[in-house]
């Protein structure tokens, strides 16, 4: 089952991927969130993101297009169910001859940074992809963002520079057991995880409510 051409292009134990980070697969009812998390972001980071300068209304006008029929779209969310990474994996027109592909577009917050959480992303892609029967996953993004090239070339994707733009290629092996058995824990481990920390919160948020109920202040 164990699959080595994987293993020399995904980040290491492939069919572990995401379940230290738990990713979600994001919906329509997931919107909000996602328009939070995007408008969040500094000018700089919105920048590299989007290879320009995207004000909020382009990012509302973003949000609004986003086709969670067509793509798909993998969020990670801290212990107060902020959306904090987000990537969109968008299936790309199938063009006769050539690799079916996908373009992967990733952000994270600045508090989320340095925890694994873009590898993450990429890792469950990388296996959506596989099983979706994508034969190239694809990055296209400014030359000078170190952090996408920093990701793109840890997952051995082959990068390419021109004219101030780098566009990173990933070929995909097909589909195995092993990469649906992946997928179909990765979406158990993450769904776990939502619930227990939407437990959490409920369970916080009314201590909270008790502690400070008239009468009951100390």
């Amino acid at each position: 089952m164990h699959n080595k051409l994987a293993n020399n292009h995904l980040p290491t134990k492939p069919y572990m991927a995401g379940l230290a980070v738990p990713v979600r697969e994001l919906h329509a009812g997931h919107r909000s969130e996602i328009l939070s998390h995007l408008l969040m972001l500094g000018d700089e980071d919105r920048r590299l993101r989007f290879g320009t300068q995207t004000p909020d209304e382009v990012i509302h006008h973003y949000v609004e297009g986003l086709d969670f029929n067509r793509d798909a779209i993998f969020g990670v969310f801290d212990a107060d169910l902020n959306l904090t990474g987000m990537a969109h994996l968008a299936y790309l027109p199938e063009i006769k001859g050539q690799p079916h592909a996908a373009e992967f577009g990733v952000s994270v917050l600045p508090e989320g940074r340095g925890q694994g959480i873009g590898t993450a992303l990429l890792e469950r892609s990388a296996v959506h992809s596989r099983n979706s029967n994508i034969q190239t996953l694809y990055v296209h993004c400014l030359a000078n963002n170190k952090a996408m090239m920093h990701l793109a070339q840890k997952a051995g994707m082959t990068v390419e520079y021109a004219y101030g733009d780098a566009d990173a290629y990933l070929k995909l092996p097909p589909a195995n057991p092993g990469t649906i058995v992946n997928e179909a824990a990765n979406e158990q481990w993450a769904d776990f995880d939502y619930v227990l920390k939407e437990n959490l919160k409920l369970a916080n948020q009314a201590w909270w409510w008790f502690l400070g109920r008239p009468g009951h202040a100390r």
